[in-house]
């Protein structure tokens, strides 16, 4: 199987070119008679496939909660608009009753040669030029109010169409993860547990030999530089997360997926970061895997579909997949892109004291071989 699955750093370039996620093509129901090897190939496509769809899903959940906030946001700007109008035109009416209660028809310099006393002739054309200008600033309050809420309501609708076709396109890669998942459960369902059986075996050779060439070839450092202390904060909540179930668009707390799990252990660290593995490599800082350091996040897959939490000396805390559990597993455990630091300008801690791993988080494949649960994210 040498060159099937090549664990170590894709090309950055390669993630770019894919960064926007075409259809997938479906798979055919596995033929039982095939070779075992050629099995897990097509199983790791389909789980493969099943994550793509998820992050994308995932991505757009993300982007239609912002355009919920912006709606929300806009709505309480237009309801601003629509009082301070309501104000200007209060405003401008008794202004318009002022000056119609007041007209004499005679124009301020007749009446400045008729008036006995000059003085105070002068004194009230003051007043009404002050009145004059009070009422050109309320006309251009109005005017300004009327603008601002034509250009808000034109805004609102803009913001509410947008949030329509979001959710309208959430619902269509929701549909995508499940055909996907449907593809995995057709080819489980039509193996006998004795392939499984193999299958799970070949995935724990493979994962032993690809972490066995990383670790020899001196990709990966030989030493664990300690974590910040944000990034300390973030270990310790992915290693509390152990043993809780897989699902797809979950972030917790009480299941999660790949990026669901390493955004909310930035997040309780102190250091939001966005929720998708794609967007997590293309917005954080990269570091080379020698350079690893506990919390540093490791991406997987030329499109940069899965990602988990590195832990020290090898070893990272994933949400693996559908049917699995999280745990920890070897880097290497899928073909590495390459490694993000969320904290990059964070200094290390002087001292640290890595958690206590149960000697059971590490039980179990890497990627679930058995049933997949039928739980799946409810739109709202």
């Amino acid at each position: 199987m040498p060159g099937r699955f090549l664990r170590l750093a894709c090309t950055a370039a390669v993630a770019a070119a894919q960064a926007v996620l075409t259809p997938l093509p479906a798979l055919a129901a596995p033929d039982p008679g095939r070779p075992v090897v050629e099995l897990l190939t097509d199983l790791q496509q389909a789980y493969r496939q099943a994550e793509q769809a998820t992050e994308t899903y995932n991505a757009a959940a993300e982007r239609l909660n912002r355009q919920r906030t912006e709606v929300t946001r806009l709505d309480g700007e237009l309801a601003q608009a629509r009082l301070s109008l309501h104000g200007s035109k209060d405003e401008a009416g008794r202004l318009a009753r002022q000056q119609y209660q007041s007209a004499t028809g005679l124009s301020p310099y007749l009446r400045l040669l008729l008036a006995r006393d000059p003085q105070h002739a002068l004194d009230e054309g003051h007043v009404i030029g002050e009145l004059a200008r009070e009422r050109a600033k309320t006309v251009g309050r109005l005017a300004d109010d009327e603008r601002r809420q034509t250009a808000l309501t034109r805004r609102a609708r803009e913001a509410l169409d947008t949030r329509l076709a979001l959710a309208e396109q959430q619902k269509k890669q929701r549909d995508e993860v499940r055909a996907r998942l449907s593809d995995v459960e057709r080819m489980l369902a039509a193996l006998t547990p004795g392939q499984l059986t193999a299958l799970a075996a070949l995935e724990r050779t493979e994962t032993a030999d690809a972490q066995r060439s990383l670790t020899t070839s001196g990709a990966l450092g030989t030493t664990t530089p300690p974590p910040s202390p944000e990034g300390d904060r973030a270990v310790r909540y992915a290693v509390q997360q152990l043993g809780k179930p897989y699902q797809w668009g979950a972030a917790g707390p009480a299941s999660y997926d790949c990026s669901g799990l390493t955004s909310q252990a930035w997040d309780h660290a102190g250091t939001p970061i966005p929720r998708t593995s794609q967007e997590q490599w293309a917005d954080l800082p990269h570091v080379p895997l020698n350079s690893l350091r506990p919390g540093d996040l490791v991406v997987y897959f030329p499109e940069a579909t899965h990602v988990a939490l590195y832990l020290g000396d090898g070893k990272v805390v994933q949400a693996p997949r559908p049917g699995a559990k999280i745990k920890v597993s070897p880097i290497a455990a899928n073909p590495i892109l390459g490694a993000v630091r969320p904290d990059s300008k964070a200094q290390p801690l002087a001292h640290y004291t890595p958690p206590t791993i149960p000697k059971t988080a590490t039980e179990g494949p890497d990627e679930s071989f058995g049933t997949l649960p039928p739980t799946a994210p409810t739109l709202t």
